[in-house]
């Protein structure tokens, strides 16, 4: 129920957030404020329904992921199956991104469509308890269906992001007189897009990880993971411009400027170790 509400919502201020920019922009560039406000609202439909129904699989093809069968690596595959049935949910689709910077992701808008995918990096250098609670972590998020509500706000920090550039890029070739209050909304629309993903993001991330633990019963062997790929992510950062995405990963796989510290769409790695070793003493067979 939370987690329609949240998109409920997230869907509704994608709406507002267009129409208000379209406004804005109609006003400014256009001379019209009706037809720029009739635009966006226009772009904020389109841009609702290819979220829902297909964000991801752009997301998926962002980074270059591909759905495997149990045949192509069966670790992997049976690890996945596993846990979704300890966690008791569909068998989610399961996908390997082509990427040595080890780390994963879940996406999907719900179970029929949830997809698991794993780095190759992360095969290499988790032994089989550390990717059990790694994919756990995982199917957490698909059975709390954090996903749509995550790829929206990624995916809406995304289109804020280069509207925003888009607009200055316009304003700085343009001879028109800035209005201040235009200004102040291009500055301040992408520092919102990000506070709205960090505050979606992180709750979720502790939360993923505690029902991770609980899925694979194993809260020490998702911390010693977490830890080796924090280190590792730091070390060897991924390369691509599909940035918004951070925070669908379980640790942020891009390399970070101190700006985007600040505003980090992860809780610290050692408070969300603290907090399973904290869980694992209820687990009295560790």
């Amino acid at each position: 129920m939370k987690a329609q509400a949240q998109t409920t919502g997230l869907f509704v201020f994608m709406f507002i957030f267009f129409i208000g920019i379209g406004w804005l922009i109609g006003g400014f560039f256009l001379g019209n404020w009706i037809l720029g406000t009739l635009l966006f609202l226009g772009i904020a439909a389109v841009m609702n329904l290819v979220t829902y129904f297909y964000s991801h699989k752009l997301i998926l093809r962002s980074h270059n992921a591909e759905i495997i069968e149990e045949k192509d690596n069966p670790q992997l595959y049976n690890i996945v199956k596993e846990v979704a049935r300890e966690a008791d949910i569909k068998m989610p689709k399961v996908a390997i991104v082509p990427s040595n910077t080890p780390n994963a992701f879940a996406t999907g808008r719900n179970e029929d469509n949830a997809v698991v995918a794993a780095t190759e990096g992360i095969l290499n250098i988790l032994d089989e308890e550390e990717l059990k609670g790694v994919l756990s972590h995982e199917v957490g998020h698909i059975k709390s269906r954090d996903m749509l509500v995550m790829s929206i706000a990624a995916t809406l920090a995304g289109a804020i992001t280069i509207m925003a550039r888009l607009v200055w890029f316009q304003m700085f070739f343009s001879r028109r007189r800035i209005n201040p209050i235009f200004l102040v909304v291009m500055i301040l629309a992408p520092i919102g897009a990000i506070i709205i993903k960090l505050a979606i993001s992180r709750k979720r991330e502790f939360k993923a990880d505690k029902k991770g633990a609980e899925i694979s019963k194993n809260p020490k062997a998702l911390a010693r993971a977490l830890e080796k790929l924090s280190a590792e992510n730091k070390k060897n950062p991924m390369k691509s411009k599909s940035t918004t995405t951070s925070s669908l990963f379980i640790v942020n796989p891009f390399k970070k400027s101190t700006f985007v510290k600040l505003f980090s769409s992860h809780p610290p790695t050692e408070e969300r170790v603290k907090r399973l070793r904290e869980m694992a003493k209820d687990f009295s067979y560790l």
